[in-house]
């Protein structure tokens, strides 16, 4: 896939001494939506403010379509639309005259009909003249997505934009997305929701104090670091494991009422690779407990979430075997 932005050893230190951003390199393709995670105070506004020309970086370089973000300024800032967590609106203004003024700071001319287009798309055409200061949060939001369109730009930050919106808008919103998408436009965000990321993002970056850990493929990103974790319920409770199964990655739950095994989704139906330890997979399993007499009354399957493989790296840090693409 051909990049449209392109980092290279980007770096934020500010004058405390303190280290927002470590050595950083990403590519980010055209067309994609790409997904940045990371706890509160992990870098991810920072990455996307310095990208955007906001914060001027300590280090390293950034270009967008080809255009360094120092050197050709005005180009690369006029293919980027922004849509930041403050709400950051004239109050006394119409939501018609905010966007259209909007549109006019990248020195596009007049389009009342591309501005009607997109305050349709966001649901706010019947708000063009109400002033900013009437309108609910969630509607400014919408607002804040209108200025960042204004001007048509080929690639869009959104920047946790669904925080503190209700069901109805978020879901609105990402149908936006996707018809962007679909027009050819680059999307990149941040978001807390991260069932938001794995509906829509074609790849995940995880970020933490500062260092993008991993950048992956969500599909690879879940086959490679998720597990699955099979339980049985049994008939009878056990107090502990026979002999028989050490080395099984088993445990016991539930006061000895459920069984259970995890193991990579990397190994399909859970075959463990060591030869010497024969086979380790479920069929195997199922068959050993027959033959132990533990029996079970039924079983269920259970596939790591995103989150979970978000809340891992975070807490425990990347695992350089991962094949993680940094």
């Amino acid at each position: 896939m051909e990049p449209i932005v392109s980092i290279k050893g980007l770096t934020k230190t500010y004058a405390s001494g303190f280290a927002a951003l470590e050595a950083t390199d990403l590519e980010i393709g055209r067309g994609e939506i790409f997904a940045l995670l990371g706890p509160n105070g992990a870098g991810k506004t920072t990455l996307i403010n310095t990208v955007c020309g906001i914060v001027t970086p300590s280090g390293g370089t950034v270009t967008v379509d080809g255009h360094d973000i120092v050197r050709d300024y005005r180009v690369a800032r006029f293919k980027i639309g922004l849509v930041p967590q403050e709400l950051t609106t004239d109050a006394f203004e119409s939501v018609w005259a905010t966007v259209s003024f909007s549109r006019g700071l990248f020195r596009r001319p007049a389009n009342p009909a591309y501005v009607e287009k997109v305050l349709r798309d966001l649901a706010l055409w019947d708000k063009r003249e109400a002033k900013i200061m009437t309108l609910s949060g969630g509607m400014k939001r919408r607002v804040m997505i209108a200025k960042a369109l204004a001007h048509e730009p080929e690639i869009l930050f959104l920047d946790e934009p669904t925080a503190g919106v209700d069901v109805e808008l978020r879901r609105e919103m990402w149908a936006l997305v996707r018809r962007l998408r679909a027009s050819g436009a680059t999307i990149i965000l941040t978001t807390h929701y991260i069932d938001e990321a794995e509906e829509m993002a074609d790849r995940i970056g995880i970020i933490n104090k500062g260092k993008l850990i991993v950048v992956e493929e969500k599909a690879q990103l879940m086959q490679k670091l998720g597990k699955r974790l099979l339980t049985l319920n049994l008939q009878e409770p056990m107090a502990t494991l026979p002999a028989a199964l050490s080395g099984w990655p088993l445990a016991l739950k539930a006061n000895g009422n459920q069984l259970e095994y995890t193991f990579d989704t990397r190994d399909g139906a859970g075959a463990l690779a060591d030869p010497s330890q024969g086979s380790r997979d479920i069929p195997t399993l199922l068959r050993r407990l027959d033959e132990l007499g533990i029996a079970f009354k039924d079983l269920s399957t259970h596939q790591s979430s995103l989150e979970e493989i978000f809340v891992s790296l975070v807490s425990h840090g990347a695992d350089a075997q991962t094949g993680a693409r940094r």
